[in-house]
């Protein structure tokens, strides 16, 4: 957790103090389908678009969320490297800063790998840089202030009827990323965030199911509007997802990222009206709920009809969901929050629902078996 020394130096104004997410590029393999998918099942709307001698891109809105769909034209880009690597996933998180310059000296002076130097893109007022993240995922600076203006080198598109209508799903903005680590990277890529970007550490702790164990570290900018939760596997333990995402997707990246709700229960029904499959969750999960938790917000059949999980921390409650992946290879997949104060990320939900599956089988196998 954050030291003693390190608040008070972190007391002092730093160039990386006012960084919060500007958008989230992925990059594609096939951007018309990809496009398809975000508009038809999430409700994001097209609002620009981008093409260079390599590649061609596509800016999606929803709320606050600001998604980059980028395909790689030839070999010549990097995001055709990085499908053939990793498949369809997230390669940049644009953070947003006042002075990109600033930003970036600082960075590379405390140790981030330097991707690109300031320089502006697109005319007077648009500086960016890039500076490395985690994995293949690269951090883009992008100096703008409060504007909602698209990133450089893109060209807006005719408005369209807004995708979040009365039928929508009302996803507001991400809450946070969720990222897999190799193991024996946890501790350094922490370092990085806390020295390079000016994060502090604010949560941490080991989940056990079962054989299997992960070790988790959430670390957040001081604006309080990019949140990391990093996992690595725990050696010690026998393999489980973790390991299997970093097989599959070909080493560290974005697991999931968490999409906050005002209403969790409402999203998920609009979200399934528009072929969002979600994962479900055991019966016996809403046998033991009541010894967990007091609901403070839906009532228990809802919850169970549509496969909601609940935690509580101290300072309030949490109510979540996750999609089923319909990632080629099983692994980037995301997450609908609706937090009531709550400021953890529902890790109790994991034991739950292990204690629910190991009631289940035990009903199943009979008594004495």
């Amino acid at each position: 957790m954050t030291t003693a020394a390190e608040i008070a130096r972190n007391d002092a104004a730093l160039p990386v103090d006012d960084l919060r997410l500007d958008h989230v590029e992925f990059y594609v393999e096939d951007l018309d389908r990809a496009s398809a998918h975000w508009t038809e099942h999430y409700a994001f709307t097209p609002v620009g678009t981008a093409r260079g001698p390599h590649h061609r891109a596509l800016a999606l809105r929803h709320g606050r969320t600001l998604l980059i769909l980028t395909q790689g034209t030839d070999d010549d880009h990097p995001a055709t490297a990085y499908v053939q690597q990793h498949g369809d996933g997230v390669a940049r998180i644009a953070l947003r800063t006042a002075d990109v310059a600033a930003a970036y000296e600082h960075a590379v002076a405390r140790g981030a790998r330097p991707v690109a130097g300031p320089a502006p893109q697109a005319g007077p007022g648009t500086p960016t840089a890039a500076v490395s993240g985690f994995g293949d995922v690269v951090h883009t600076l992008v100096e703008r202030g409060d504007s909602d203006d698209l990133p450089p080198g893109f060209e807006p598109l005719a408005p369209a009827a807004p995708a979040q209508a009365a039928d929508g799903p009302g996803l507001l903005e991400i809450d946070h990323f969720a990222v897999c680590l190799e193991v024996g990277e946890l501790a350094d890529t922490v370092d990085h965030y806390r020295e390079a970007l000016g994060f502090r550490e604010i949560f941490e702790e080991r989940i056990a199911v079962g054989a299997q164990a992960m070790l988790s570290k959430v670390v957040q900018s001081r604006s309080g509007d990019i949140t990391l939760t990093l996992i690595q596997p725990d050696p010690e333990a026998e393999p489980g997802q973790i390991d299997d995402f970093l097989k599959n997707h070909g080493g560290s990246g974005v697991q999931h990222i968490a999409f906050s709700s005002p209403d969790a229960a409402s999203t998920v029904r609009a979200l399934t009206r528009r072929g969002v499959e979600f994962l479900t969750t055991p019966a016996t999960y809403y046998e033991l709920l009541g010894r967990r938790v007091a609901l403070r917000r839906h009532d228990l059949d809802t919850l169970r009809s549509l496969n909601l999980l609940v935690d509580e921390d101290h300072a309030g409650q949490l109510f979540q969901i996750f999609t089923r992946s319909a990632h080629p290879r099983r692994t980037l997949f995301f997450e609908v929050i609706e937090r009531l104060g709550a400021q953890t990320f529902g890790s109790s939900n994991i034991r739950a629902l292990y204690e629910a599956v190991e009631l289940e089988m035990s009903r199943r196998n009979g008594p004495g078996l």
